[in-house]
């Protein structure tokens, strides 16, 4: 099976990614967009290539199929519905009940989904055709959110109940994964500087395309890691949600960018990265081209946030090859650190359960122009043997009480290395 052509419709590889990247496209057995992201001169020089067929009987995602009852019935897209108290858009999305689950007690599958296929194994439903890669990317074969072409798309209600009060709408959005790395054991801690310079061309190169997608109007990597995260695969490997609305945080954050801006004239998040370098009590580390402090007035028991200085930067496609590799070291530094902060006593740390989201700009808000581009990484953990539990204050009226100060958050991380870090490889 040969590469089906791909034609970029918005992502410029620079100079780094043209010499020491690949982009392979293809598709899964039921037609779902899959990318090989190669790092190994062996194949970024063609000399190997990777497997292209996905040998799983998958019939077409958008085909009719059997329901409960014998009965075939259309392919029916996920729904969102929309909540009138707060305006909020909520997926519905039920196929989700049936995802293969490998982490924790309540694991229902016994292979790895998004380990490289092995030969002889008898789990063969697994995403990846090959049986090896550097870094993948695919759409979710159980989505939140989906994009089903116009000649398919299955009639919908415009209201529940006929009630005014509830709006219906396809959840007509997209969801990817990005594995990071072919090794399932492995920590996205642990993973070299190189892989992690991958994975940032991997959100850029996403970040662009999805961008030219009708109807998205968010795109958002995150990462979850940890079973106290609720991380139902346990593979190094983050998501790509692509919303067909603003998310309700990315919208508060959009309103106070634009009542700042129309206070001060000023770029909120430019003025506060000014203000965390001013101050210097929140910085935890930095380089040439990025900055990770805690916040003043943190949330989380473990909380960072991580923006570059370049001014005029919406989204991750817009950073150069040196903002690229030095946000590589940025990242391996941040979840270095992270599991370091939590002493047991033996001197190892912890492998920490945590978030990590990429705030990007809107796609098509005229507030766009009032924001910036950021990573905020949190965890739940408050100390060793404690989570934090979002209980009825922060769950019920979504009014948060810290446990900790974010002074304290920030020297337990400047006692775990130096504040000023070498730059990343730009070659």
């Amino acid at each position: 099976m040969k590469s089906e052509q791909y034609v970029p419709q918005r992502y410029v590889p620079g100079d780094y990614a043209r010499e020491h990247i690949r982009i392979t496209p293809t598709r899964l057995a039921d037609g779902r967009r899959f990318f090989y992201l190669d790092d190994d001169p062996e194949y970024v020089s063609g000399r190997r290539t990777r497997r292209l067929d996905d040998p799983r009987p998958l019939t077409d995602r958008f085909a009719p199929h059997q329901d409960q009852e014998g009965r075939t019935v259309p392919f029916q897209p996920p729904q969102m519905r929309r909540d009138p108290l707060t305006g909020d858009w909520i997926p519905m999305a039920t196929a989700r009940m049936n995802r293969p689950i490998t982490a924790g007690p309540q694991a229902t599958a016994k292979g790895n989904p998004l380990a490289a296929r092995k030969p002889g194994d008898p789990y063969q439903d697994g995403e990846i055709p090959d049986v090896d890669y550097n870094v993948a990317v695919f759409e979710n074969r159980f989505p939140s959110m989906m994009q089903v072409p116009n000649t398919q798309a299955a009639d919908q209600p415009s209201l529940v109940d006929g009630n005014p009060l509830w709006p219906v709408r396809e959840a007509n959005g997209r969801c990817e994964v990005v594995c990071f790395d072919p090794d399932e054991h492995a920590l996205p801690a642990d993973l070299p500087v190189s892989r992690l310079r991958t994975v940032v061309e991997a959100w850029a190169f996403r970040t662009a395309e999805i961008s030219t997608m009708e109807g998205i109007e968010q795109i958002f990597p995150f990462e979850n890691h940890g079973q106290e995260i609720g991380v139902s695969l346990a593979h190094p490997h983050g998501q790509i949600y692509c919303y067909p609305f603003i998310a309700p945080r990315l919208e508060q954050e959009l309103r106070q960018c634009a009542d700042y801006r129309e206070r001060t004239g000023g770029n909120l998040l430019a003025d506060i990265l000014k203000a965390e370098l001013d101050s210097g009590r929140r910085v935890v580390f930095r380089n040439a081209t990025w900055v990770a402090y805690v916040p003043a007035a943190a949330r989380w028991p473990l909380e960072v946030h991580v923006a570059p200085i370049r001014d005029g930067i919406l989204s991750l496609d817009q950073l150069n090859d040196q903002e690229r590799w030095d946000l590589a070291v940025m990242y391996s530094t941040l979840l270095k650190r992270g599991n370091a902060f939590f002493d047991k006593g033996d001197g190892r740390g912890m492998d920490l359960p945590y978030i990590a989201a990429w705030h990007q700009a809107p796609l098509h808000d005229p507030r766009r122009e009032d924001y910036r581009l950021n990573l905020q990484f949190f965890s739940f953990r408050r100390a060793v043997d404690k989570i934090k539990y979002l209980a009825g204050s922060e769950s019920g009226m979504a009014a948060w009480v810290s446990d900790t100060t974010p002074e304290r958050i920030a020297d337990r991380f400047r006692q775990l290395g130096p504040l000023d870090l070498e730059n990343g490889e730009n070659q």
